[in-house]
């Protein structure tokens, strides 16, 4: 397989040296964060965890293929899967350097950041509670991560990606928040840093498989919808342009043309949500148009 070779890969910065243990310990420990902390955890477990292990289990899901012929085009790579699975650190480390930056300035903040994690998964089942849909991935298991992703994800939860619907919150809201507290130019290199780890996570969950580029503009959409203010379409064009684009990519031309299909399938999207009046119509409809099964 493409990328078996490959060092782990790591991101420097100076967000990324926050220890996420600490910050959850930290969230848990404060009387003004312990109730955002856990709703948002709650709202995790009951919309992520409780909801696709029911579909498993339980079956009689229509479950939708969200394949696309253009994810042949990117290459399995398994040095990724580190970069994928940090996703949830990559929030957290925000509220500890807000924390440790801004303390008590911070709480308000660390709270928002708090609801809206949990608010972006309520949103995502909204679509999943619908229909369900998944993507073929390789069963791979020689790093003990993917190990640990084949046994506890069912893989069940793929339109809208909540992994880049999650990111896109981190960096858009991170910077607003910087810019509510001192402005944005104080700490321009940790927003960029917050900017470039969302797009490396977003290309992450392509090169391991977990995701189709269906997945990506699906996700974009949603963000736009949750809040236009943050991800107005300028910024999910802009967002969309940049992915593949760093020096390590190795997709050449199928870049654009990956780059390409996903932004006309998000303006897809959006074009069909004018006409709507529930945000997630036209991503239900998108699922209920490709190949469908149903979980035994």
């Amino acid at each position: 397989m493409a990328g078996m070779g490959e060092k782990q890969q790591t991101r420097t910065g100076t967000v990324c040296r926050e220890s996420p243990a600490l910050v959850s310990a930290r969230v848990l420990l404060n009387p003004f964060l312990r109730s955002s902390g856990l709703r948002c955890f709650l709202s995790i477990f009951k919309n992520f965890f409780l909801l696709q292990y029911k579909a498993a289990f339980f079956g009689g899901y229509p479950v939708s293929r969200a394949d696309h012929p253009l994810d042949e085009k990117i290459p399995f790579t398994p040095g990724k899967v580190a970069v994928y699975l940090d996703f949830v650190a990559f929030w957290i480390r925000t509220i500890g350097f807000l924390l440790r930056r801004y303390q008590r300035r911070a709480l308000e903040p660390a709270r928002e950041i708090l609801d809206s994690i949990g608010a972006l998964y309520e949103r995502a089942a909204e679509v999943y509670a619908v229909s369900f849909s998944t993507t073929a991935r390789p069963f791979y298991v020689a790093r003990p991560k993917f190990a640990v992703i084949h046994a506890f994800d069912p893989h069940l939860m793929c339109i809208p990606s909540l992994h880049v619907m999650v990111v896109i919150r981190t960096y858009t809201l991170f910077r607003d928040i910087l810019r509510r507290l001192e402005g944005e130019e104080a700490f321009a290199p940790e927003i960029e840093e917050i900017r470039q780890g969302s797009l490396a996570i977003t290309e992450a969950v392509l090169y391991v498989k977990q995701h189709s580029v269906n997945c990506v503009p699906a996700a974009m959409y949603a963000m736009t919808r949750f809040d236009p203010s943050l991800f107005p379409p300028e910024e999910g064009e802009y967002f969309c342009s940049r992915l593949f684009t760093s020096k390590d990519a190795v997709l050449g031309e199928d870049g654009e043309t990956i780059r390409a299909y996903m932004l006309s399938l998000y303006r897809r999207f959006l074009a069909e949500g004018e006409k709507s009046s529930k945000w997630e119509k036209p991503l239900v409809d998108f699922l209920f148009s490709l190949p469908q099964t149903k979980k035994p």
